[in-house]
C-alpha cells in the first residue's frame, strides 16, 4: 500500500504533443510532474537542522518553481496539513508561488463532512502569494467505489471544472 501523504502535481503547458502524436481541436496539452512530499521528509529535516537541501529536495523545489499551475493533493487525516507540507512551503519561501494557480483535491475515508482543511490549505496558499482555484476535488469511499464500477461521473465533473479553472488561471497568469 503506497504511503499517505501530500502530493504536488506540477502542470507545464507548451505544444507537446498526446501520445497518440496530435492533438485534440480546441484542447492544449499539459505535461505534468508529481511530487511526493512523504519522500523528502528526511530532506526537508535536513534542511531546517542543517540548512543543506539535498538534490531529491531541490529537484522537487526546482520542478514547483517551473510550473505554471500546481494541484495540491492530501489526504484528510486532522484539521492541518502535515508538517512535511508547511515545511516544504518554507523552503519555497513568500515569493516562489506568486500568482501561481493552486486547485486543492482532498480525500476522506468517511461519508461525514471532513475538518475544513480546504480553508486551512487556502490560508497557507495565500500566505505564499499563491492564486487557490474555487473548484476543490474532494472524493470520499462512495467516489473510490464508483470508479471502481465505472460510475464516477460526478467525480469526473469535479475533476472536469477544476481542471478548466486551474487552464482559466494558467492562461490568465502567464498573460
Amino acid at each position: 500500500m503506497p504511503a499517505i501523504g501530500v502530493r504536488l502535481v506540477c502542470s507545464r503547458t507548451g505544444p507537446r504533443r498526446l501520445r497518440a502524436g496530435h492533438r485534440p481541436a480546441g484542447r492544449a496539452c499539459a505535461e505534468a510532474e508529481v511530487v511526493e512530499l512523504h519522500r523528502l521528509a528526511a530532506g526537508l529535516a535536513q534542511r531546517t537542522f542543517r540548512g543543506r537541501a539535498g538534490l531529491g529536495l531541490r529537484e522537487a523545489v526546482a520542478a514547483v518553481v517551473a510550473a505554471d499551475g500546481l494541484v495540491v493533493a492530501t489526504p484528510v487525516l486532522a484539521a492541518s496539513p502535515s508538517e512535511v507540507f508547511d515545511s516544504f512551503l518554507a523552503v519555497l519561501g513568500d515569493t516562489a508561488l506568486s500568482g501561481m494557480p493552486v486547485p486543492l483535491a482532498r480525500n476522506s475515508s468517511s461519508r461525514r463532512r471532513p475538518p475544513d482543511l480546504t480553508q486551512v490549505m487556502r490560508r497557507r496558499l495565500t500566505d505564499v502569494h499563491a492564486d487557490p482555484v474555487p473548484t476543490v476535488v474532494v472524493a470520499g469511499p462512495a467516489d473510490w467505489r464508483a470508479t471502481a464500477h465505472s460510475d464516477a461521473a460526478r467525480l469526473r465533473a469535479c475533476i472536469g471544472q477544476a481542471a478548466a479553472g486551474l487552464a482559466a488561471a494558467m492562461r490568465s497568469h502567464r498573460q
